[in-house]
């Protein structure tokens, strides 16, 4: 899908590619939060006169949670001439995209994706608004830890994204006298699933897992099993974040803690931003449409300053300095982590309050 057709740089137009899982296997609704804040920054941009005067407009493609079919896009859209690509909420997707963008010479601002390695080595050409995976896991089993939960077993998949978040675990947790047991969601079913968390004796599950199946499955089981009162079910990757968790677990979503990047307060231009979101989805926007409005901020001030080179583009990284709805933006180079990154969002462990589940409470900050 786009939202032009010709894609030549004669019209004046300047176009930047987004990537989106808009249908499933993606996680649809992140998705759609997503793109609404990319095309909330597109329109901001364009009102306050584009880019040098030029009027910005997304390429947009539907990833579907495909690694191929995000690299696929990305050659197309580099062939289409967009000055960069915007976009992504899922990590293994979002590497497949930067790898290729890597090999391309083609700017990829990574919005949502969090996974550590988003590329195989350090490149000049991407860069990332999410926190790094291993930033905002080590601060959930601080809380964990803060709870009084020390003997964790996570419900988990295979996937680089779950095995890499269940390493962060183990290894923040372990050497404070905690334990990480990995219960194989592709060999267990939900009962059987709460058969080996009573007999291992965690006092906290972990959801690893794909939303909504099995992860809703597994939330009514372990809610409904007499053994399991006690345990305290949380979901780092976000899934209660949107309202189709509330919708389809209702009062069994709530109290199950995850990981969400917004600060206590928005800052002004996130406060207006909140409220237009608000009426574009219908509903309460989530960190998601958050980081993608700021994903086109940042890439309209890069545009505007620097034009629309590539390797100009690529080059600016360092010197970004944009007032974003979440506070001020920088990309720098942190420890371990191969792209350009904002070190660091805000990030809040939040659940559904048990006693409204549409409330969110905030549980801890780091």
């Amino acid at each position: 899908m786009s939202t032009s057709l010709g894609m030549g740089r004669a019209d004046g137009v300047v176009r930047v590619g987004a990537l989106a899982p808009l249908t499933p296997p993606g996680w649809v609704g992140a998705g759609r939060h997503l793109l609404a804040g990319l095309e909330l920054g597109v329109r901001d941009v364009n009102d306050a006169g584009g880019v040098g005067g030029r009027p910005l407009e997304l390429v947009v493609r539907d990833t579907a949670a495909d690694p191929q079919r995000a690299a696929a896009a990305v050659d197309e859209l580099a062939r289409l001439g967009v000055a960069a690509v915007a976009g992504e909420y899922h990590s293994v997707v979002a590497r497949a995209a930067a790898a290729r963008a890597d090999a391309l010479g083609l700017p990829f601002l990574c919005s949502s994706a969090v996974l550590d390695a988003l590329t195989a080595q350090p490149t000049e050409w991407v860069a990332r608004i999410a926190p790094a995976q291993s930033h905002g896991w080590r601060l959930y089993a601080d809380f964990l830890l803060g709870a009084g939960h020390s003997r964790i077993a996570v419900a988990t998949q295979p996937s680089v994204y779950w095995a890499s978040g269940t390493g962060i675990l183990r290894e923040h947790i372990a050497p404070r006298g905690g334990s990480v047991v990995e219960l194989d969601m592709s060999a267990l079913g939900p009962a059987a699933l709460c058969d080996a968390l009573a007999v291992q004796g965690a006092t906290a599950l972990l959801l690893l897992v794909g939303h909504p199946e099995p992860a809703a499955s597994v939330v009514r089981s372990v809610r409904r099993d007499p053994r399991l009162a006690g345990v305290l079910i949380g979901a780092p990757a976000g899934q209660p974040e949107f309202a189709e968790w509330a919708t389809l677990l209702g009062a069994d979503g709530a109290g199950i803690p995850f990981l969400r990047y917004l600060p206590e307060r928005l800052t002004p231009l996130g406060a207006r931003v909140e409220a237009a979101l608000r009426e574009r989805l219908a509903e309460a926007p989530s960190f998601v449409a958050f980081e993608g409005y700021d994903t086109i901020a940042v890439l309209a001030d890069v545009l505007r300053a620097h034009g629309t080179d590539r390797a100009r583009t690529a080059a600016s990284w360092p010197r970004v300095a944009t007032d974003g709805t979440r506070g001020p933006i920088r990309f720098s180079r942190a420890p371990g982590i191969s792209v350009r990154q904002w070190a660091w969002p805000p990030v809040q462990i939040v659940d559904r309050d048990p006693a409204a589940p549409d409330r969110f409470r905030v549980l801890h900050t780091g």
